[in-house]
């Protein structure tokens, strides 16, 4: 059996599993599609949220980065895992004695504002679609490889996949889907880093083989890969290529990003008991902690093998390089996505791959007759493309592209299920048709997440970088925009309505504004994404952390000078931090 047929095999029948399941628990009421009936198991919540968090960026993209940028690619690990914590310590339990169905819903009560509470469906809006273009990237990304078409296509295929569950099965039905989906994506993530591990250093466990040595007796891995990527003009694969004022603020844009994630926190309204968002909150930092212990492993051994495959000597040495035509069968494949490439700049049929950035490498190669670097690789490939490289069984490509499908269906389905439940029940049922019936906002938010999926399609296609950015900078707007108005709004009885208000607004223009800015909308040499032109050095990827700042700071001003909160308010805010007598929330 060929590896397509086998992929069509395995796949598939992961997606008879999925809509099988949301037909199975299609919601029925607005209850069952917000929070799907509030009555999930905490175990069974958990995993859904290890679905939900573990993402394309997750599953297919930061390994891709951990292994091009080595040391530096550490901050998306220790944010987005200490965020959590975050999240489950200071937001998720009272938010969910709270009771509410969406967090603009919350916001508005707190701030006793329906101002208040679109501002908040806007930057919902703004985190989840910039969060969701990462996802259907990482669609389009796996389905074009696997179905062997172009981007575009797999980027439509997986659209179609989404719309049948988070549309028919809501909250509901995206819940019990995204267990089967953890299971799917953390076997299909861990069994490729085993067989590798073991095939490089004979190591069972990933986690160690990344410090063991080689089989092959040739030194540690790491040290290897050091001298490896070294002789190609490469940084140290173990040394730092950020600064400390950037790794600390996107570090700290990614944690407080995540316990402002509006997909994230309303994962918590699903449980029976408040005690139960704490355990669930629990359960899921394990599941979590199952794939991004092995993430550095995956990420060091990928960059290993695909370097000593295509180049396995110093520049120079023309027998180093393989010879275009007789490139391996996993290159051919991926040329036909687009995402590898090849431009034979000398003419001389071989493929040269070096860091021509490197002033000293460009003269060196340039003796050898070298016109630059030949070969483009897209990092989002490097974890599907890894088990290809490393020769591992069809079987367990096959899986791969399972668990990667769905890293990117779970979190692309409750992001865009936040979305159709903004536009639903925070602007129509709250704001513009009050007394719409049931029915009627069911079928609002249907539409709502049909539409969203559309939007999700287009951005998906033209994404403004490599999935993991992308989501970085989802974490940057939820950082500066959501996190403040929530924190806040649980811990301080005095913050005021105008203060929230223009504490999340400024905090979501100054940041959306930057990254905008630095990511090349505008045509100026200012413009140019290089730290140099940075504020203070900070990557648009950490200026989350200023615009969070600055939130603070105009919320606390902004509130000095105007009207206390009324005392109805301020007794709600002292209801929410007691955790006595809280057995279960009343659900509006």
């Amino acid at each position: 059996m060929d590896l397509t047929l086998l992929t069509y095999i395995v796949v598939g029948f992961t997606f008879t599993l999925y809509i099988g399941i949301a037909f199975w628990s299609r919601a029925g009421s607005t209850g069952e599609f917000y929070i799907a009936g509030g009555g999930v198991h905490p175990i069974a919540n958990g995993m859904a949220t290890g679905a939900d968090w573990m993402s394309a960026a997750s599953f297919i993209s930061m390994a891709g980065l951990i292994a091009f940028l080595g040391y530096g690619g550490s901050v998306y690990l220790m944010g987005w895992t200490g965020g959590y914590v975050l999240l489950a310590m200071l937001l998720a339990p009272y938010l969910r004695k709270y009771g509410k169905f969406t967090v603009p819903e919350f916001i508005g009560d707190r701030y006793y504002s329906k101002t208040a509470r679109m501002v908040a469906v806007v930057c919902l809006i703004f985190i989840s679609f910039t969060y969701v273009a990462g996802q259907m990237r990482g669609v389009g990304i796996v389905f074009s490889r696997f179905l062997e078409v172009d981007i575009t296509t797999g980027l439509i295929v997986g659209m179609g996949v989404v719309f049948v569950y988070a549309v028919l099965g809501g909250m509901k039905g995206i819940t019990y889907t995204q267990v089967a989906q953890y299971v799917v994506l953390i076997i299909a993530y861990t069994i490729p880093a085993i067989f590798i591990s073991m095939q490089l250093t004979g190591q069972i466990l990933p986690q160690v083989g990344l410090g063991s040595m080689l089989s092959d007796g040739s030194g540690h891995l790491l040290d290897r890969l050091n001298t490896v990527v070294t002789d190609l003009g490469f940084s140290a694969y173990t040394d730092g290529n950020k600064s400390t004022i950037d790794i600390f603020m996107i570090t700290m844009a990614l944690m407080i990003g995540t316990a402002g994630l509006p997909h994230v926190i309303v994962r918590f309204f699903t449980v029976p008991k408040v005690r139960d968002a704490r355990s669930s909150a629990g359960w899921a930092l394990v599941f979590i902690a199952l794939l991004y212990t092995v993430a550095p492993a995956v990420g060091a051994m990928a960059r290993y093998n695909l370097t000593t495959t295509i180049q396995h000597g110093a520049v120079g040495q023309a027998e180093s390089n393989i010879v275009y035509e007789q490139r391996p069968e996993w290159f051919q494949r991926w040329e036909q996505t687009g995402l590898l490439k090849f431009t034979d700049k000398n003419g001389d049929g071989r493929i040269q791959y070096y860091n021509d950035a490197n002033p000293a490498m460009a003269a060196k190669a340039a003796e050898f007759g070298w016109k630059g670097s030949e070969l483009h690789v897209d990092r989002d490939i490097m974890v599907l493309a890894n088990p290809e490289i490393a020769g591992l069984p069809d079987w367990v490509i096959a899986l791969v592209a399972a668990g990667a499908i769905a890293a990117a269906l779970s979190t692309a389905a409750g992001l865009l299920l936040v979305i159709s439940s903004a536009i639903s029940h925070d602007v129509f049922k709250g704001a513009l048709t009050p007394d719409m019936s049931e029915k009627q906002e069911l079928m609002v938010g249907r539409s709502a997440a049909a539409v969203a999926i559309l939007i999700a399609g287009y951005l998906g296609y033209n994404p403004p970088g490599f999935v993991a950015q992308v989501v970085a900078f989802a974490f940057g707007l939820a950082a500066a925009s959501l996190f403040p108005a929530i924190l806040m709004g649980i811990f301080s009885k005095t913050v005021t309505r105008e203060g929230a208000i223009v504490g999340m607004l400024t905090g979501l223009v100054f940041t959306f504004g930057y990254i905008l800015y630095f990511k090349g909308i505008f045509i100026t040499p200012m413009a140019k994404n290089v730290p140099e032109n940075w504020l203070f050095g900070i990557s648009p990827e950490g200026i989350g952390t200023v615009g969070a700042v600055l939130n603070f700071a105009v919320t606390y001003v902004v509130s000095k000078a105007t009207a206390a909160p009324p005392k109805e308010v301020q007794d709600l805010v002292e209801h929410i931090r007691v955790p006595s007598g809280a057995s279960r929330a009343h659900v509006h």
